[in-house]
This record gives structure tokens, sequence and C-alpha cells, in this order.
């Protein structure tokens, strides 16, 4: 792939739809596509549109201005008409320059709150005969999956004057398209389309598309406007008091591009794209394209997409939201994208979750059209609820022990962010008492203690026990995990990130003085990359260097050596409690830490910040390229090392 494919935007909807793709144009995922709807927001994700093939047809003939990619690999046409220019910002827009000096400008923007897409072409110098036209790709299928000729898919239209619509499954919208051109209905199938990410991620990658007719527009007469809707409602919604497609286009851009001029900065626009709805309330999408919502990190995003960026009242509707799903003292780690049954294998989510309710508890004081009384005690109510439930005991083996601190998990379970299964293989177990849950915990009680002095004793009693048992005089830092399965004294002696918990990212620090000072420097001098630290010490034989290969490969490697950028906030926070918080120490974190983030914003999921990356230089993105916590935390950086 060359750099404009490996380059991605993102337009979410605020419903857990989206659009996706390339700078380049053409797909390399199953989850590129124009119109991706939810259809129980935010799950229930379904693939209805998967993109346009476009040409520019001139008295000297048609000129391509799409590419697609087929198997075995041929990209055609092998180019498109002219040079190519691709902005991200405000929305995605491509710019062709044609032989002799025409322009043609491609922009297209989905509205917030609205399953829907708004397609625009202006052209420039073109003459008055020149045409565009336009097939749109139609699937019907699960986002996960992939499509095939079938006989089930229906393409026939609905037609009339401004507007044509296709129902490819009855179980599905239909797909309604108002435009400002013509349509003729000539139903095609373009078969194997080839996705290249995912070959590379050793997934099935060859799929069919239908496509159900032609859009001609007049491009060189009058700007060319195609939207496409899913359903009457949402194309109805976009249409109210306007008297055309194109009308409906300009008032839909004005507004959609006031709105995000509003939201501030581009870090801001990003964030915005992850704050989504469910239900009444809000949540956060942990990344796209591929993750629904999942509470652990829901809980640490949160922290930096809306209480770092001031959007305090969608982070009430976020916390007020997952507070309705307090169970046995726990909160779910995820909701699946079908069903209604919530999963709850997680120590940290709820323990996340007091971390961040905490901080809203405060952000919002003094300001009760953010936070009412109510809303205050229904916050403490599920704190006090998930801290009886871990100290009595709950799912999993979660309890508090004499020392003070929390033990967790079993055989076949992964209760950590470090949670890869492979069949009967839990990749990392941590089972017993794992380094960052200790400071979630001890924190957790320490905040609880400032409502209910009944947690206070437990806070120093677990503090005294933490640097006991966790300070490994060997390699002068902290081990991962004490009282290994339930064992009493054994130890995990392997360098991760995890624990920089144990002195930055959290409001309380656990760890303090030299130690402290040992523990950040460790994961420094072991662990940093320019995008984050690594999540295993490269001298570790379990370590791997690469997140490559098939599914096995890749999850055997996604916790043993592959670079998480979220941990970078924790880090960052740590180092300035280790060099005393001042000006010249923020400046010197931003000019190492931060900025190398900064310039990662362009070169994967644009504007935003990936899952993770290779372990080894040149340290290449991987998994999600729009990831929750890691841009959450990218802003929350950019507020620790602010000159003020």
């Amino acid at each position: 792939m060359n750099e404009l494919e490996a380059r991605e935007w993102l337009e979410a909807d605020g419903l857990g739809g989206f659009a996706s793709g390339t700078a380049s144009g053409i797909r390399t995922r199953r989850y590129h596509g124009l119109l991706l709807s939810a259809l129980r927001p935010p799950t229930e994700r379904v693939m209805l549109v998967n993109g346009i093939e476009g040409w520019l047809r001139t008295p000297d003939g048609l000129m391509p201005l799409s590419q697609q990619r087929y198997a075995p690999g041929v990209v055609h046409p092998p180019s498109v008409a002219g040079a190519v220019h691709f902005e991200h910002e405000p929305w995605p827009t491509w710019r062709f320059r044609l032989p002799g000096g025409a322009e043609i400008e491609f922009e297209l923007f989905v509205p917030r709150g609205l399953a829907a897409i708004v397609l625009g072409w202006r052209g420039s110098e073109l003459g008055q005969s020149a045409r565009l036209l336009v097939r749109p790709f139609l699937s019907g299928r699960d986002f996960h999956a992939l499509y095939h000729e079938n006989a089930a898919a229906r393409l026939d239209a609905e037609i009339r004057s401004g507007r044509a619509a296709w129902q490819t499954h009855a179980a599905l919208p239909k797909v309604v398209a108002l435009h400002n051109g013509e349509y003729t209905h000539e139903p095609l199938w373009y078969r194997q389309f080839v996705y290249e990410e995912e070959r590379q991620r050793g997934q099935d990658f060859v799929e069919d598309l239908a496509t159900p007719g032609v859009f001609s527009f007049a491009l060189g007469e009058q700007p060319a406007t195609l939207i496409l809707a899913a359903g009457d409602e949402a194309a109805d919604a976009l249409m109210r008091s306007c008297e055309s497609a194109a009308q409906a286009a300009k008032k839909a851009r004005a507004r959609e591009l006031r709105r995000r001029r509003d939201l501030g900065a581009p870090l801001q626009r990003a964030a915005d794209a992850y704050i989504v709805s469910r239900g009444d309330g809000r949540t956060i999408i942990a990344g796209y394209p591929w993750f629904a919502d999942w509470g652990r990190d829901t809980f640490i995003a949160v922290r930096g997409l809306c209480l770092s960026s001031g959007r305090l009242r969608d982070a009430r509707d976020v916390l007020m939201q997952w507070t309705q799903v307090v169970s046995e003292g726990m909160l779910p780690n995820r909701f699946p994208d079908r069903g209604d049954t919530p999963d709850y294998n997680s120590v940290d989510a709820s323990l996340w979750f007091i971390i961040a309710a905490h901080e809203l508890i405060q952000a919002a004081e003094g300001k009760p059209r953010v936070l009412s009384k109510s809303d205050v005690r229904a916050l403490h109510a599920a704190v006090g609820t998930i801290l009886r439930g871990y100290s009595a005991g709950t799912r999993y083996g979660i309890r508090m022990t004499a020392d003070g601190l929390l033990a967790a998990g079993g055989p076949g379970v992964q209760l950590t962010w470090m949670d890869v299964k492979l069949g009967d293989w839990v990749v990392t177990p941590r089972i017993g008492k794992p380094v960052e849950i200790q400071a979630l915990w001890l924190s957790a009680l320490h905040l609880a203690s400032g409502n209910d002095s009944h947690w206070a004793p437990l806070v120093e009693r677990g503090l005294d026990a933490f640097e006991r048992r966790f300070w490994n005089d060997k390699a002068r830092c902290l081990y991962d995990v004490v009282d290994c399965g339930h064992v009493d004294g054994a130890v995990s002696g392997e360098i991760r990130p995890n624990q920089i918990f144990a002195v930055g990212g959290l409001p309380l620090q656990i760890l303090k003085g030299p130690r402290a000072v040992r523990v950040v420097a460790v994961v420094e001098e072991q662990l940093w990359t320019p995008l984050g630290p690594r999540s295993l010490d490269p001298d570790h034989r379990d370590y791997r260097p690469a997140y490559v290969g098939d599914a096995a490969q890749r999850d055997a490697a996604y916790h043993n050596g592959t670079v998480w950028p979220w941990l970078a906030g924790a880090f960052v926070q740590a180092w300035l409690r280790t060099r005393g918080d001042t000006s010249a120490a923020r400046a010197e974190a931003r000019q190492r830490f931060v900025e190398p983030l900064l310039d990662h914003l362009e070169e994967a999921g644009l504007g935003h910040v990936s899952e993770i990356a290779d372990a080894e230089p040149p340290h290449a993105p991987r998994g999600c390229p729009f990831q929750a916590w890691s841009t959450g935390e990218l802003i929350r950086m950019l507020s620790m090392t602010s000159e003020s």
C-alpha cells in the first residue's frame, strides 16, 4: 500500500454509525464505506453503501476520478485524472487538477445525529458539456462480515425526481439517494474487490458488491449533490424546509461547519467522534472501525474526551448511563454488538468508573446545571456498591484480602486490560494481585473516603502492604503481579508498563520518593518509544517486535511488546510528578513525549491516535486507527504540559 492508502479518515454520526476510507479513495478494510448505520444505537451496525465509482465525461472521453483494488491485487483504473490533493479538515476533501488547468473538488461529510452522508462535487473551467458519472456500491451486511453476489439481493429502485431508493434486503433500512442530477437504473455486480488491510491481518479479504445504477450530473454547469441516507426518516430530516437536494446539502454543510468550528481545536473535533447515543444517554465508542462501547475504555477515555475538554454535560450523560448497570459490585466491560446481555468480565472497569466519577464531581462543583444533587447521590451510590462488592467478594475471585490489597482472577479468565485469550490459552493471565489494579483500588478507596470515612483505614493498610510487597529489589522497580495464581509470595518479575500507575495517571500517587523516580526511569529506559511504552521488556523471552501475521500471531504480540499510546498519559504525569511540575518540566515533557504523538495525528487515523504500534522502529501504527482512550489521553497530556 502507498502512503495515501495508509492514511485513513473518519466521519462519525453520533449514533454509532460512521463513514470511513483512505486518502487514496481505495478501500482497504471491510469497514470502509460511506453509509454504515447503527440500527440500535450505538450497536447492530450494518454496511449499506460501501463506496462509489466516479468518472468525468468530456468531449475528450472518460476520465476516472476513483480507483478500486480487485483480485489478485490489481488497481483499476491504474490512475485517476490529473494530480490529486487531499485534506481531512474540516472533513475529507479531494482536489483533482486536470490536464489543461480544469479542477474538480470532491468533499463529503456526515451530519451529526443523522444516519446519512452528504457528497458534493464542484468544477471550475470544465466546459458546459462536462458531466460527472457516479455509481454507488451497495451491500447490506453486518459491518464485520463480507458480501458476495447472491440472488436474495434486491436491486430494484424507487425512482422519482431528485430521489432514488433501494433496499437490498427487507430486514435492513432502505438507502435513499437525494440528488440534483439524473438517475439511470442499470443494476450490475462488481466482483472480487480486495481489501489489503484485511489480507495483512490474516482475514477474509475479497468482496462482491452490487451497483443499482448511475447518477449523471451536469458538473460543467453547476455543483453536483448526492445525499445518501439510511431510511426515509433520515432523508426527510435533511429535506425539512428544503426544496431540493442541493439546498438541503448547503444547509447541512453550513450547520455542520458551524458545529465543528464551535468544538474548537482539531483534537476536540476528533474527540466528538467517540461520544455517541445509547438509549436516553451517552456512551463512548472504544475505537473505530470495529469496537463498540467498552466499560474500561469508556471510563479511561472520558477523562480526556470530556473532562479535560470541558464537555462536562457529556461526561455526566456517559457516567449516569453506566450507573444503571451495576451488578454484584461490577460494571460491564462491554456491551455486545448484538443482544442485551453485557459482559461482566473486568476487574478494573469498575475502578476506572470511580476515578472518572470523582473527577466529574470535582469539575462540576458549583454547576448544578451540569450535575444535580440527585446525580451526585447516584454516582456516590454506585461507587459504594462497587467498593462493598469488591471488599466482600464478587465474580471471578475478585476480593479484598487481609493485607488490604485486591486479588482477582482464576484459570481461563482474563480480567485486566491485558486480556487476550486464544482458545484455552490466556496469554497474560495476571491472576493474583496485578500492580495497576492495586493502584486503582487504593485510589478508589482514597477518593471514597472523602465521602465515607469507613474506607480510610483500608487505604493505610493497603498502602503499607503495596510498597512492602511490590518492590522488586533485583530489578529496582515494581513487580507486575504478586501472589501469582493466588499463591502467597509468588511474584511476576517481568518488566511491564503497568507499574507506572503507582506513580502517575491516578489521583493518588501510591509510590513516592526515590522508588517512584526509579520506576519512571525503568519505564522510560526499557519500554518507551515515540508512540508510548511497550507492553513488555525487549529482553523478555515472550517479547514480540511487531504486531503482524494472522489472528493468533497478532494476539500473542498484543500485550507482549506492542506499544500502547494510551499509557503515555500515565507516564507523562508520573514523569512530571517525579521531576517537579514546573513550567520547564512541562515544556520538556511536551517536547520529548507529546510532540511525537502530535506528529502521529497525520500518519494513520487522521486527526486521531491509533490503538497500538509495533514495538520496534519504525513503530508502524496497528490495530484500530481511531482509538478513544489513546486520543483522550493525548488531550489530557496537552493539558498536563500546557504553560498555564
